[in-house]
């Protein structure tokens, strides 16, 4: 390698060099200061490609995303005094980023610490002018709502951040209340089961007393509607009778003693004991059939 061609390759490696340390780019996703001696001249850099003074300036970068501030689970007192665990996060994100690095250095775990004493404090502020019931279901979203409110009325102007929500992921009631809450909470169901099942007893008593009740009525009528129909067909089965007899009174007289004859000597072993000159064999002392 001759020494042209060495002088060119330093003379690039030298403005690369120059290059890397004056140019830098700041993300979408970024926010950035520029420091120069440890102090800002650059306090909210946009996103871009810059330039700086090389071994004078330096460039802090921080995430502009929206972040999540998940806080250690809480004990918190109520306006009954009655104690809760609440376990809740909240999301924030850098808006004055020269405030942010002035009160936090730069460092994103200050600022998580910080900022989840305010949480907590007003989660403290909040609940303790509460009621449980309020606390955990009346009163939630007004809740949550007035503790961003006051948050972002503070932590603007102390940490440079702005809190968009704050939210509670749970709430507990400790060891040694949990217990009889829950055997008290059992009780009450048990006991509204219990009138539950009383009035469906109840209901089906009713139920089924109307049934039988209607199935009494059915059969009745239909006993009733049967007596009719069968009084209708014995009046017209004696109304025939009758005008057959009419017709022929004597062929009637035959059959009748014909049919007594039948149903009196049906069984062999059975005995008739009657008078010889009986109208009961009236027919049968005359050969042709005549009644004498």
């Amino acid at each position: 390698m001759n020494p042209r061609t060495t002088t060119i390759l330093v003379v690039i490696a030298v403005l690369v060099a120059l290059a890397n340390s004056s140019l830098y780019v700041v993300k979408e996703t970024e926010k950035a200061v520029k420091l120069r001696f440890g102090r800002i001249v650059a306090p909210d850099v946009s996103p871009g490609l810059h330039w700086k003074f090389p071994f004078a300036d330096n460039v802090r970068k921080f995430d502009a995303r929206v972040l999540t501030l998940d806080a250690e689970p809480a004990s918190f007192l109520t306006v009954q005094k009655k104690r809760l665990i609440v376990d809740a996060f909240a999301k924030w994100r850098i808006k004055d980023v020269e405030t942010y690095y002035k009160a936090t250095g730069g460092d994103e775990s200050v600022a998580h610490n910080r900022l989840a004493n305010r949480v907590n404090d007003g989660l403290r502020n909040q609940f303790g002018t509460r009621t449980l019931h309020e606390a955990v279901s009346g009163e939630r979203d007004q809740l949550m709502a007035h503790i961003k409110e006051v948050l972002n009325a503070t932590v603007q102007e102390s940490l440079g951040v702005e809190v968009i929500d704050v939210r509670v992921k749970r709430i507990d009631l400790p060891q040694e209340v949990s217990e009889p809450v829950f055997r008290r909470m059992k009780a009450e169901r048990e006991k509204e089961a219990r009138e539950l099942r009383s009035e469906g007893l109840e209901s089906a008593e009713k139920i089924r007393a109307d049934a039988d009740r209607q199935g009494t009525i059915i059969a009745a009528n239909a006993y009733r509607e049967a007596e009719d129909i069968r009084g209708e067909g014995d009046a017209e089965a004696a109304s025939i009778y009758a005008n057959a007899y009419e017709k022929n009174p004597e062929f009637y007289a035959f059959s009748r003693s014909l049919s007594a004859y039948r149903k009196a000597f049906s069984d062999r072993s059975d005995i008739l004991i009657v008078q010889p000159d009986s109208e009961f064999f009236s027919y049968l002392k005359n050969k042709e059939g005549a009644e004498q």
